[in-house]
């Protein structure tokens, strides 16, 4: 009897509690929203599309243009001076991936050694000129990456020369443009129409605004500094430019790059609109050399400091 009436006492306080819930929520509604996502992005994965606005990044940097895929293309500048000399990598994403590693190396020196850069001089180093083809071989598009990250497919690195659309980025400028371009000894994409490609417009429309006074673009492999021209003859400038990167870092000088025909390339472009631009092609596919040119850049800044 007695263990009934305990019962009957908790039933009574359990309804009791109960309706005074369902009468204070029935005031008081609770409104769920959905919990923040907790799902942990892989490292190498998360700039596989950016929504970056193009502009929006931390003082010194700037996003430029999106890849075809829609990765971001940043160049980021070191010095405050108004004679702007640029330095680009990786044009050939995945296939010269070194080129990208070098441009990484030269923002270190930079933002540790802001003392080597001329008070008259700003330094611009666009770092990956192709994101997505350095995306397909080494899973990432920014600095963190090293050899180890490199796809071992010989395959899968020549592909990752070209842009998302197939196109050679090298072969995708306004000098002797051709659609049906060469690369060594095969045919290769030169894009729809000179600037057919988003990576190609982003630089034009970079360079056409800044117009920086000089431009050295880094490529593989060849071990050499090479001139650039259009058919106008090399600039006077760029001659004293091919040497005093030649001298420094120990690469040879060369008047022009005559190993095979090339159509479409950038610094000849930059040659056609009067700026002066050398390519250094460093001797591998796999070392940065990064004493040599750290020496050639060196160089560079010193002749254009006041």
């Amino acid at each position: 009897m007695k263990n009934t009436l305990i019962i009957v006492l908790i039933a009574v306080v359990v309804i009791g509690l109960g309706f005074g819930a369902y009468v204070y929520f029935s005031k008081n509604p609770i409104h769920i929203t959905q919990a923040p996502s907790t799902d942990i992005i892989p490292s190498g994965i998360s700039d596989q599309a950016s929504t970056t606005p193009v502009g929006e990044l931390p003082k010194g940097e700037s996003v430029i243009g999106k890849s075809v895929e829609g990765r971001d293309i940043v160049a980021y500048q070191y010095g405050t001076g108004a004679t702007e000399i640029l330095f680009i990598g990786d044009i050939h994403g995945g296939y010269s991936w070194n080129t990208a590693l070098v441009a990484y190396q030269a923002m270190d020196y930079l933002k540790t050694n802001p003392d080597s850069i001329p008070k008259n001089v700003t330094v611009t180093v666009i770092p990956v000129l192709n994101p997505d083809g350095l995306f397909a071989v080494v899973g990432t598009s920014t600095a963190s990456f090293s050899q180890k990250n490199v796809s071992p497919s010989q395959a899968t690195q020549v592909a990752g020369r070209f842009n998302a659309n197939t196109v050679d980025l090298n072969r995708n400028f306004d000098c002797d443009w051709q659609a049906s371009a060469k690369w060594q000894n095969k045919t290769v994409s030169g894009g729809s129409a000179a600037f057919s490609e988003p990576e190609s417009q982003a630089i034009k429309n970079y360079i056409e605004t800044k117009n920086p006074k000089a431009v050295v673009v880094w490529y593989s492999a060849a071990g050499g500094v090479y001139a650039s021209s259009c058919h106008n003859g090399v600039l006077p400038e760029t001659i004293i430019l091919t040497d005093l990167y030649a001298k420094a870092s120990g690469y040879s000088a060369n008047g022009d790059f005559d190993f095979y025909e090339t159509t479409g390339d950038i610094v000849n472009w930059l040659a056609k609109k009067e700026i002066p631009a050398i390519s250094v092609l460093l001797t591998n596919h796999i070392d940065t050399e990064w004493t040599k040119n750290q020496a050639g850049i060196k160089a560079i800044l010193s002749y254009y400091a006041e």
